[in-house]
């Protein structure tokens, strides 16, 4: 077994269009590789730092995030390399292992679809834009739905007259 402990700059965007880890964004990692016959099991945590934007209000953010990692890198000509679909499998290759891959699959699947600035942020008016959570209390629009307003007219002008 072999623990690894660093730090490292992220080499490229890793995460989804609304949040992810930046490029050049320190990335902490704390692994362990463990030979066994198939090949080189990897597993521990990466920790990072990431910039999102608000999927109800649009606002920036910055938030962290753990990644857990356990994940089998396949000998070449190992039994499992040869029973597993080439899309499902990491290999060693040239006595190297490329973690990238693992950590872009890991934060697609960890970091939320839909995130959130804080967890009640309220969004946006949908008349006038506004940010709800600096909206003033009770904030809101009356709106008259057109079917009516015929009606609402022969109302008005009815009460205008008593």
């Amino acid at each position: 077994m072999m623990p690894v402990a660093r730090t490292v700059p992220s080499p490229s965007r890793i995460g989804l269009d609304l949040i992810a880890i930046q490029e050049g964004a320190d990335i902490d990692l704390d692994l362990r590789f463990e030979s066994v016959s198939e090949g080189v099991l990897v597993s521990g945590t990466v920790d990072a730092d990431t910039v999102g934007e608000c999927s109800r209000c649009l606002e920036p953010f910055t938030s962290h995030v753990q990644l857990h990692l356990t994940e089998l890198y396949a000998y070449p000509n190992s039994v499992t390399e040869a029973t597993t679909d080439e899309d499902d499998l990491y290999r060693v290759e040239d006595d190297a292992i490329d973690l990238e891959p693992l950590i872009v699959d890991v934060a697609g699947l960890t970091l939320p679809l839909r995130p959130l600035c804080t967890e009640d942020c309220q969004g946006l008016c949908p008349e006038c834009g506004i940010r709800l959570s600096i909206a003033e209390p009770g904030h809101g629009h009356e709106t008259l739905d057109p079917r009516w307003a015929g009606l609402a007219a022969k109302l008005q002008t009815d009460t205008d007259q008593i």
